[in-house]
Protein backbone atom coordinates (compact mmCIF):
# COMPACT_ATOMS: atom_id res chain seq x y z
CA UNK A 1 0.00 0.00 0.00
CA UNK A 2 1.47 3.33 -1.08
CA UNK A 3 1.51 6.02 1.60
CA UNK A 4 1.16 9.68 0.67
CA UNK A 5 2.00 12.32 3.31
CA UNK A 6 -0.10 15.39 2.47
CA UNK A 7 1.19 18.94 2.24
CA UNK A 8 -1.67 21.41 1.89
CA UNK A 9 -0.65 24.93 0.95
CA UNK A 10 -2.46 28.18 1.56
CA UNK A 11 -0.82 31.57 1.34
CA UNK A 12 2.53 29.86 0.88
CA UNK A 13 2.25 28.08 4.24
CA UNK A 14 1.65 24.46 5.21
CA UNK A 15 -1.86 24.16 6.68
CA UNK A 16 -4.65 21.68 7.37
CA UNK A 17 -8.37 22.36 7.06
CA UNK A 18 -11.20 20.63 8.90
CA UNK A 19 -13.84 19.15 6.56
CA UNK A 20 -12.45 21.33 3.79
CA UNK A 21 -13.65 24.50 5.50
CA UNK A 22 -11.40 27.46 4.80
CA UNK A 23 -12.35 29.12 8.09
CA UNK A 24 -11.21 25.99 9.95
CA UNK A 25 -7.50 26.29 9.23
CA UNK A 26 -4.47 25.36 11.32
CA UNK A 27 -0.98 26.40 10.22
CA UNK A 28 1.71 23.74 10.73
CA UNK A 29 4.66 25.50 9.14
CA UNK A 30 5.78 28.51 7.15
CA UNK A 31 7.78 26.40 4.68
CA UNK A 32 6.08 23.59 2.73
CA UNK A 33 9.51 22.68 1.34
CA UNK A 34 10.87 22.07 4.85
CA UNK A 35 7.85 19.92 5.60
CA UNK A 36 8.47 17.92 2.42
CA UNK A 37 12.08 17.32 3.48
CA UNK A 38 10.90 16.19 6.91
CA UNK A 39 8.53 13.58 5.51
CA UNK A 40 11.10 12.31 3.03
CA UNK A 41 13.67 12.04 5.82
CA UNK A 42 11.16 9.79 7.60
CA UNK A 43 10.73 7.49 4.61
CA UNK A 44 8.09 9.10 2.39
CA UNK A 45 8.44 7.76 -1.16
CA UNK A 46 5.61 9.85 -2.70
CA UNK A 47 4.11 13.20 -1.61
CA UNK A 48 0.58 14.53 -2.05
CA UNK A 49 0.41 18.30 -2.55
CA UNK A 50 -2.71 20.47 -2.54
CA UNK A 51 -2.90 24.10 -3.62
CA UNK A 52 -5.87 25.15 -1.49
CA UNK A 53 -5.87 28.70 -2.84
CA UNK A 54 -5.85 27.26 -6.35
CA UNK A 55 -8.85 25.05 -5.60
CA UNK A 56 -10.91 28.16 -4.90
CA UNK A 57 -9.36 30.47 -7.49
CA UNK A 58 -9.51 27.94 -10.33
CA UNK A 59 -5.83 28.38 -11.20
CA UNK A 60 -2.49 27.69 -9.56
CA UNK A 61 -1.69 30.14 -6.77
CA UNK A 62 1.15 28.51 -4.82
CA UNK A 63 3.47 27.77 -7.75
CA UNK A 64 6.47 29.22 -5.93
CA UNK A 65 5.99 26.97 -2.91
CA UNK A 66 5.45 23.96 -5.19
CA UNK A 67 8.65 24.78 -7.07
CA UNK A 68 10.58 24.96 -3.80
CA UNK A 69 9.29 21.52 -2.79
CA UNK A 70 10.34 20.03 -6.13
CA UNK A 71 13.82 21.46 -5.67
CA UNK A 72 14.05 20.22 -2.07
CA UNK A 73 13.16 16.53 -2.55
CA UNK A 74 13.75 13.83 -5.13
CA UNK A 75 10.68 11.66 -4.53
CA UNK A 76 7.71 11.96 -6.93
CA UNK A 77 4.87 14.29 -6.03
CA UNK A 78 1.25 14.51 -7.08
CA UNK A 79 -0.57 17.84 -7.07
CA UNK A 80 -4.18 18.96 -6.94
CA UNK A 81 -5.91 22.31 -6.67
CA UNK A 82 -6.88 24.70 -9.43
CA UNK A 83 -5.72 22.57 -12.37
CA UNK A 84 -8.56 23.28 -14.78
CA UNK A 85 -6.79 23.75 -18.13
CA UNK A 86 -4.37 21.74 -20.23
CA UNK A 87 -1.96 24.67 -19.99
CA UNK A 88 -1.94 24.61 -16.18
CA UNK A 89 -1.38 20.84 -16.20
CA UNK A 90 1.46 21.14 -18.71
CA UNK A 91 3.06 23.90 -16.63
CA UNK A 92 3.09 21.76 -13.49
CA UNK A 93 4.33 18.64 -15.28
CA UNK A 94 7.11 20.68 -16.88
CA UNK A 95 7.92 22.10 -13.44
CA UNK A 96 8.56 18.55 -12.22
CA UNK A 97 5.24 17.35 -10.78
CA UNK A 98 4.83 13.63 -11.47
CA UNK A 99 1.05 13.45 -11.46
CA UNK A 100 -1.61 16.14 -11.70
CA UNK A 101 -4.95 15.67 -9.96
CA UNK A 102 -8.06 17.05 -11.62
CA UNK A 103 -11.12 17.51 -9.43
CA UNK A 104 -13.79 20.10 -10.24
CA UNK A 105 -13.17 20.05 -14.01
CA UNK A 106 -13.49 16.24 -14.10
CA UNK A 107 -16.98 16.41 -12.61
CA UNK A 108 -18.12 19.35 -14.72
CA UNK A 109 -16.48 18.37 -18.02
CA UNK A 110 -15.43 14.69 -18.13
CA UNK A 111 -14.36 15.03 -21.76
CA UNK A 112 -11.52 17.25 -20.52
CA UNK A 113 -10.02 14.21 -18.79
CA UNK A 114 -10.07 12.19 -22.00
CA UNK A 115 -8.09 14.96 -23.70
CA UNK A 116 -5.54 15.12 -20.87
CA UNK A 117 -5.04 11.35 -20.86
CA UNK A 118 -4.47 11.40 -24.61
CA UNK A 119 -1.96 14.23 -24.36
CA UNK A 120 -0.03 13.35 -21.20
CA UNK A 121 -0.74 9.65 -20.56
CA UNK A 122 -2.60 7.85 -17.76
CA UNK A 123 0.36 7.87 -15.36
CA UNK A 124 0.52 11.66 -15.32
CA UNK A 125 -3.17 12.37 -14.72
CA UNK A 126 -5.28 11.42 -11.70
CA UNK A 127 -8.84 12.34 -10.86
CA UNK A 128 -9.78 13.67 -7.44
CA UNK A 129 -13.21 12.47 -6.40
CA UNK A 130 -14.40 14.39 -3.35
CA UNK A 131 -17.70 13.08 -2.03
CA UNK A 132 -20.29 14.17 0.48
CA UNK A 133 -23.03 11.63 1.23
CA UNK A 134 -21.90 9.72 -1.85
CA UNK A 135 -22.28 12.74 -4.15
CA UNK A 136 -19.35 14.45 -5.87
CA UNK A 137 -18.41 17.87 -4.46
CA UNK A 138 -16.76 20.58 -6.55
CA UNK A 139 -15.37 24.14 -6.36
CA UNK A 140 -13.16 23.61 -3.33
CA UNK A 141 -15.90 21.43 -1.78
CA UNK A 142 -18.31 24.35 -1.63
CA UNK A 143 -20.82 22.86 -4.10
CA UNK A 144 -22.31 19.38 -4.44
CA UNK A 145 -23.00 17.98 -7.92
CA UNK A 146 -25.72 15.52 -9.03
CA UNK A 147 -23.19 12.79 -9.87
CA UNK A 148 -22.33 9.89 -7.56
CA UNK A 149 -18.72 9.01 -6.86
CA UNK A 150 -19.08 5.56 -8.45
CA UNK A 151 -20.69 7.01 -11.59
CA UNK A 152 -17.90 9.52 -12.04
CA UNK A 153 -15.16 6.95 -11.50
CA UNK A 154 -16.66 4.51 -13.99
CA UNK A 155 -16.84 7.27 -16.59
CA UNK A 156 -13.25 8.22 -15.84
CA UNK A 157 -12.19 4.59 -16.30
CA UNK A 158 -13.75 4.62 -19.77
CA UNK A 159 -11.52 7.58 -20.59
CA UNK A 160 -8.36 5.78 -19.53
CA UNK A 161 -7.95 7.07 -15.98
CA UNK A 162 -6.01 4.73 -13.69
CA UNK A 163 -5.60 6.76 -10.49
CA UNK A 164 -8.42 8.05 -8.26
CA UNK A 165 -7.97 10.09 -5.09
CA UNK A 166 -11.15 9.49 -3.12
CA UNK A 167 -11.90 11.91 -0.28
CA UNK A 168 -14.82 11.68 2.10
CA UNK A 169 -15.30 15.36 2.96
CA UNK A 170 -17.28 14.66 6.12
CA UNK A 171 -14.23 12.92 7.61
CA UNK A 172 -11.41 15.06 6.24
CA UNK A 173 -9.34 16.60 8.99
CA UNK A 174 -11.58 15.06 11.66
CA UNK A 175 -9.32 12.17 12.76
CA UNK A 176 -12.51 10.12 12.86
CA UNK A 177 -11.34 7.20 10.74
CA UNK A 178 -11.60 6.73 6.96
CA UNK A 179 -14.79 5.67 5.24
CA UNK A 180 -13.59 2.11 4.62
CA UNK A 181 -16.89 0.69 3.23
CA UNK A 182 -17.27 3.44 0.62
CA UNK A 183 -13.61 3.29 -0.33
CA UNK A 184 -13.80 -0.49 -0.68
CA UNK A 185 -16.99 -0.20 -2.76
CA UNK A 186 -15.33 2.26 -5.12
CA UNK A 187 -12.26 0.04 -5.45
CA UNK A 188 -14.32 -3.09 -6.11
CA UNK A 189 -16.70 -1.41 -8.57
CA UNK A 190 -13.94 0.21 -10.63
CA UNK A 191 -10.76 -1.83 -10.18
CA UNK A 192 -8.83 1.45 -10.29
CA UNK A 193 -5.88 2.58 -8.20
CA UNK A 194 -8.07 4.11 -5.49
CA UNK A 195 -6.15 6.26 -3.04
CA UNK A 196 -8.09 6.82 0.17
CA UNK A 197 -8.14 10.28 1.72
CA UNK A 198 -9.91 11.80 4.70
CA UNK A 199 -10.16 10.78 8.34
CA UNK A 200 -7.08 8.60 8.80
CA UNK A 201 -6.25 8.90 12.50
CA UNK A 202 -4.03 5.97 13.56
CA UNK A 203 -2.16 2.86 12.47
CA UNK A 204 -5.32 0.79 12.92
CA UNK A 205 -7.03 2.86 10.21
CA UNK A 206 -4.17 2.05 7.87
CA UNK A 207 -4.47 -1.62 8.77
CA UNK A 208 -8.18 -1.60 7.91
CA UNK A 209 -7.56 -0.06 4.49
CA UNK A 210 -4.65 -2.40 3.79
CA UNK A 211 -6.76 -5.42 4.76
CA UNK A 212 -9.31 -4.43 2.10
CA UNK A 213 -6.60 -4.23 -0.55
CA UNK A 214 -6.84 -0.45 -0.98
CA UNK A 215 -3.82 0.52 -3.12
CA UNK A 216 -2.94 3.81 -1.43
CA UNK A 217 -3.77 6.21 1.37
CA UNK A 218 -3.15 9.90 2.02
CA UNK A 219 -2.25 10.97 5.55
CA UNK A 220 -2.60 14.53 6.75
CA UNK A 221 -3.57 15.66 10.24
CA UNK A 222 -2.66 12.28 11.79
CA UNK A 223 0.97 12.91 10.84
CA UNK A 224 0.98 16.56 11.84
CA UNK A 225 -0.61 15.80 15.21
CA UNK A 226 1.75 12.90 15.90
CA UNK A 227 -0.97 10.23 15.79
CA UNK A 228 1.00 8.20 13.22
CA UNK A 229 4.76 7.73 13.03
CA UNK A 230 5.63 7.83 9.33
CA UNK A 231 8.75 5.70 9.77
CA UNK A 232 6.73 2.89 11.34
CA UNK A 233 3.93 3.18 8.77
CA UNK A 234 6.34 2.98 5.84
CA UNK A 235 8.01 -0.12 7.26
CA UNK A 236 4.72 -1.84 7.93
CA UNK A 237 2.67 -0.96 4.87
CA UNK A 238 5.13 -0.25 2.09
CA UNK A 239 7.36 -3.17 3.04
CA UNK A 240 10.44 -0.99 2.87
CA UNK A 241 12.60 -1.09 6.01
CA UNK A 242 13.69 2.47 6.63
CA UNK A 243 17.21 3.12 7.93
Amino acid sequence: MQLYPAIDMRGGKCVRLTQGLFDQEKVYGDSPADMAKLWVSQGASFLHLVDLDGALAGHSVNADAISEILKAVEVPVELGGGLRSAESVRFMLDLGVSRCIIGTKAAKNPEFIRELIQEFGPERIAVGVDAKNGMVAVEGWEQTSSVTAVELCLKMKEYGVQHIIYTDISRDGMLSGPNVPETKLLFEKTGLDVIASGGVSCMEDLEQLCAQGIPGVIMGKALYEGKICLREAVERFEGQPFV
